[in-house]
């Protein structure tokens, strides 16, 4: 059974051959003149919700900070004393967890996203090490992006702690040096934000062209609370035909009226993908009589054995049903 699959529940009821996750979001953010950094938005985001959205599939996630509102519900630790370090925050996250595979995160990670939460506990199983890191462009590790075999953090901390008495102010190379790793290089998802010129260089990322669409789709499903995948593709090819086929302000409101049926059946991506494919007819179907009307294209054939009317341009009643709607599919088979 793999890291991000469900197993049996442990002795608190819990997954234990599942994987959960600690976010550490308690530091001092001295390069930021002591800002709130998980609390800094980036793409509209706070950069702790934003990780939060990342390890979305942990059965449990614990976040070692003083509480605070989050836009996903999570377990609060505290280290003791407060402030006492990462290795103390990283023992008292821990403390809140049962499965087999923890994935360890701080909470200033603005470009992670599941895609990479699953690709390092998939590493973890397939390479049978104790943990799987991810390393920056200059081949420096990051060990709060990874995951790790519980049971190997948990022996190690308890070594330190036997050795040095207490955790405070120990360094996590203490703990990872001690740990068999494997390591994967990902410049863009081990990024974090330790200063203002790297908040500023994460806002600047995210509203490229290549970017900027996905990030604010992600944004508002966050602000929304919709956990929802549906192909954005199909629905911008909606709104261009609803705005070049009937009138600018329909592509907006035709979109919206989608979501609307699609929520109204208690549907998934599924639904959304049915009530496109219908109002995408729907659309082809009225630029058709558009352009007959106008000329630019000849009149929709009339079925076999009904008569037409020129006049109107909208026929009778049997071409307008039938006529458009049968040439309009056959322009676009892929909306009809």
């Amino acid at each position: 059974m793999g890291p991000g699959s469900s197993g049996a529940p442990g002795v608190d009821g819990r997954d234990t051959d599942g994987h959960d996750a600690v976010v550490l979001a308690g530091g001092a953010a001295r390069r930021l003149g002591g800002a709130d950094k998980p609390g800094v938005h980036v793409g509209g985001r706070a950069l702790l919700d934003r990780v939060l959205a990342a390890c979305s599939g942990a059965a449990v996630t614990v976040v070692v900070a003083e509480p605070r509102p989050t836009a996903r519900p999570v377990e609060w630790a505290r280290e003791d004393p407060p402030g006492a370090g990462p290795l103390a925050a990283l023992d008292a996250g821990l403390r809140h967890t049962a499965a087999a595979y923890v994935v360890v995160l701080s909470a200033d990670l603005p470009f992670l996203d599941g895609g990479t939460v699953e690709r390092l506990l998939t590493a973890l199983q397939e390479a049978g090490t104790e943990g799987v890191l991810l390393t920056d462009s200059g081949g420096r590790d990051q060990p709060l992006v990874a995951a790790y075999r519980s049971a190997a953090l948990r022996r190690e901390l308890a070594a330190l702690r036997a050795e040095h008495g207490e955790l405070t102010g120990l360094p996590l190379r203490r703990l990872t040096g001690a740990l068999e790793l494997t390591r994967i290089t990902d410049p863009v998802a081990s990024f974090d934000c330790d200063t203002w010129d790297d908040i500023a260089a994460a806002r600047a990322r995210i509203r490229e062209h290549g970017h900027v669409l996905d990030e604010w789709i992600t944004a508002v499903k966050d602000e929304l609370g919709i956990d929802l995948d549906v192909d954005t593709g199909t629905l911008l090819d909606l709104a261009r035909d609803a705005a070049h086929g009937v009138a600018r302000p329909a592509a907006p409101l035709t979109t919206f009226l989608v979501g609307y049926a699609a929520a109204q059946a208690k549907g998934g991506p599924e639904a959304v993908a049915e009530a496109a494919r219908k109002a995408t007819a729907l659309a082809l179907r009225w630029a058709a009589e558009a352009e007959a009307d106008d000329g630019t294209a000849p009149p929709p054939m009339a079925p076999s054995g009904t008569s037409t009317e020129t006049g109107t341009g909208s026929g009778t009643s049997t071409s307008a049903n039938s006529g458009p709607g049968t040439a309009a599919p056959e322009a676009r088979p892929d909306a009809g």
